[in-house]
């Protein structure tokens, strides 16, 4: 058995919120083994983080008008708190733009400098002359040569999904300033994975025949076709800067520079001992990841510690498959996705339902399907109807029957035996399948504990027997608490704010899975808390409601809004002017210069801030969705303009009294309407 474990999670770009599928694919199963070792006592670190570097950061901050660094701040901190929300249990969620990481990755790179593992190479690249920089292949765009699709970029088509290089591009054109590039040489290094060759083939298809084998299958393929120098540096302002004399303008490629995301944040959780982790031979390393990643964590970065050579090799890597919406490929892009920090604000307390559909109809072996109605059916015909179901009769009859106290046990028949001989059955085939990181069977057979429990009480019906042989009760009462209290354990991992539930309603702590298996986990006499019900029925308005959102998504996506303009007029991104209104309608709004005297976030949500005005008038409450542009700390002090006569409203429990005034240009970004020097609060504008 290994000392300790380390837990990477592919670090999930900043450039977006997370979906849920990159729960299935990866922080589902990764937290569940890292709660599963945490509850045998196992020594485990695990590793989140942000990939905040990168081209598309600076496309999409380019579009934004604002800088990179704005763009990775709001989705780190959107990402963070949603995992926060979620229950993913890293040890330190961390960053690449850190202080830590850049010194840790520079380092790196230069120990391989130094050690001259790389080759140097002149190359021609596409160049900007208007813009006066060279070109990334995202940066490129033109008529793809495979389908004619207008809009390739020079790394792949997105209409006809083809890999290409911008070379191949027709009519290739700059995406920053339109300008038709010219080829210029620059200088790059390149890590010669050729030279890893035979030892990847040695340590992959001989010695890890064990990983799934969509991992395994994908690293023969690559090894079969013979592996090439990669290039590990970029011609980009946006990144850790390349750590040597005359390399300026040039940073690390983002698939050299985030991988070391993993060890950097290590070093920022434990700068005194991080080397444990990485270093020591008896240290498990298991990257979880989605199957885009596979060749950068199987070929690429062991290839990279290989030449730095002080580091351990990862374990295993248990790469999952793509999880598909409603039939059609999540599109980040299209907002065909379901956004984690959406869904935890408009279903709260269903985090459990989420990780339980997404564990039960995991994409291990083949890229699966999630759909609204089967998460219905998953909460309403499993959660509802068998677990919820033991507990809630469990609990409930001992409440009727003997006070809320659990009963004593009495004279065991055969068919007792065999049910209390079936838990450290039912224990080890749950271990047997996390360890070999099949979760979703695991998920399958700690529930199997569920159904036996039902099923036992349906058999002895101890509610039927209550009129003559109440010791009968007692015993087989007994026999279903020390089942729920087994219930809380081997759940732990999949379910863990339902299990809080569950051991509050026991009236227990949390108990460790050395104790799963035993049915003496509760003392006779022990008083149980209230019962309540552990889940309840989600109705059709509520699938319903979610359908319709996404049916919206689709129908935009598939029919844009005709142009009002004519062939040939430049196209303006401002919004169209609205219908005419009468100046009655604007005279009856009261819109004034308020000064924001306190701010607060919402709890539970990303969009919302809670500000305490002073009107001139009176002081008051609103609540407006600007959190993703201002800090609350930012706000405070600005004198900002407010309509003062709207109506009062709800807003998460919050009554919220005015509206307080933004201006938003097309790509959503949105900045306070202030007047433009002091003036007295209560002014009226208009």
């Amino acid at each position: 058995m290994y000392k300790r474990y380390l837990i990477t999670s592919a670090l999930p770009y900043a450039n977006g919120p997370v979906h849920i599928g990159h729960l299935a694919g990866v922080y589902v199963p990764a937290d569940i083994y890292a709660r599963y070792l945490r509850l045998r006592g196992r020594d485990v670190v695990f590793i989140g983080g942000s990939d905040e570097h990168g081209v598309p950061i600076t496309i999409k901050a380019r579009h934004l008008g604002v800088s990179p660094q704005d763009v990775v701040d709001k989705y780190h901190n959107m990402i963070k708190d949603s995992f926060e929300r979620f229950g993913i249990t890293f040890d330190i969620y961390s960053r690449t733009t850190s202080r830590t990481h850049h010194e840790t990755a520079s380092a790196f790179f230069r120990k391989l400098y130094d050690d001259e593992k790389f080759i140097e190479q002149t190359s021609e690249q596409f160049y900007d002359e208007e813009s006066g920089q060279f070109l990334a292949d995202r940066y490129i765009v033109g008529t793809c040569p495979k389908c004619g699709f207008e809009r390739a970029y020079g790394d792949q088509c997105e209409s006809c999904g083809s890999t290409l290089s911008s070379n191949e591009l027709i009519n290739p054109k700059s995406a920053i300033s339109g300008s038709i590039p010219v080829l210029r040489q620059t200088s790059h290094w390149y890590l010669p994975l050729d030279r890893y060759q035979d030892f990847l083939e040695d340590w992959i298809l001989n010695g890890h025949k064990e990983w799934k084998t969509n991992v395994y299958g994908q690293c023969k393929s690559w090894l079969d076709q013979g592996l090439q120098p990669r290039a590990v540096s970029r011609d980009l302002s946006w990144g850790v800067p390349i750590p040597v004399e005359g390399a300026e303008g040039k940073v690390l490629y983002v698939w050299f520079d985030a991988p070391i995301g993993y060890i950097s944040n290590t070093k920022e959780l434990l700068p005194d001992t991080w080397e444990l982790y990485w270093k020591d031979a008896e240290t498990k390393l298991v990257h979880f990841i989605g199957k885009d990643n596979i060749v950068f964590h199987c070929i690429v970065f062991p290839s990279m510690l290989k030449a730095h050579g002080d580091f351990i090799l990862p374990d295993n890597v248990p790469a999952n498959e793509f999880l598909n919406l409603e039939g059609d490929k999540i599109s980040t892009s299209g907002n065909w996705a379901i956004w984690l920090h959406e869904y935890l604000d408009e279903l709260p307390g269903k985090e459990d339902v989420l990780r339980y559909a997404l564990c039960a109809n995991a994409p291990e072996t083949k890229d699966n399907d999630f759909t609204w109605k089967d998460f219905q059916t998953r909460n309403n015909s499993e959660l509802v109807a068998i677990l919820g179901n033991f507990i809630n009769r469990a609990l409930s009859l001992t409440q009727r029957y003997f006070d809320g106290k659990v009963p004593e046990i009495n004279d065991l028949t055969d068919y007792d035996r065999e049910v209390i001989a079936e838990i450290p059955v039912i224990r080890k085939e749950v271990e047997t399948a996390i360890e070999t990181f099949k979760f979703r069977e695991a998920l399958k057979k700690a529930m199997d504990l569920s159904r036996l429990g039902n099923k036992y009480l349906a058999d002895t019906e101890p509610w039927k027997i209550a009129k003559t042989d109440m010791n009968r009760v007692a015993t087989i009462l007994n026999i279903s608490l020390q089942i729920s209290a087994n219930l809380s354990i081997i759940l732990e991992p999949f379910l863990p704010f339902s299990m809080k539930k569950l051991r509050r309603m026991l009236n227990i702590d949390a108990l460790e899975w050395d104790k799963l298996g035993t049915a003496n986990l509760l003392s006779e006499g022990h008083q149980l808390a209230v019962p309540e019900l552990l889940f309840d029925k989600i109705e059709d308005d509520v699938i319903e409601a979610q359908i319709n959102k996404l049916q919206a998504t689709k129908k935009s996506n598939a029919s844009p809004p005709p142009s009002p303009h004519k062939e040939g007029e430049q196209v303006s991104n401002i919004a169209p002017q609205k219908e005419t209104i009468q100046f009655d309608d604007f005279g009856k709004m009261d819109v004034r210069t308020v000064t924001v005297v306190a701010a607060e976030r919402v709890p539970k949500t990303d969009k919302l801030l809670k500000l305490t005005i002073d009107t001139g008038l009176d002081t008051r409450i609103i609540v407006s969705g600007i959190a993703e542009f201002y800090q609350p700390e930012e706000i405070i002090g600005k004198q900002v303009c407010v309509l003062v006569n709207l109506a009062q409203r709800k807003i998460k429990g919050i009554e919220s009294q005015g509206m307080i005034l933004m201006a938003k240009n097309a790509s959503g970004k949105m900045c306070l309407v202030q007047p433009s020097e002091k003036i007295d609060n209560g002014a009226e504008v208009g």
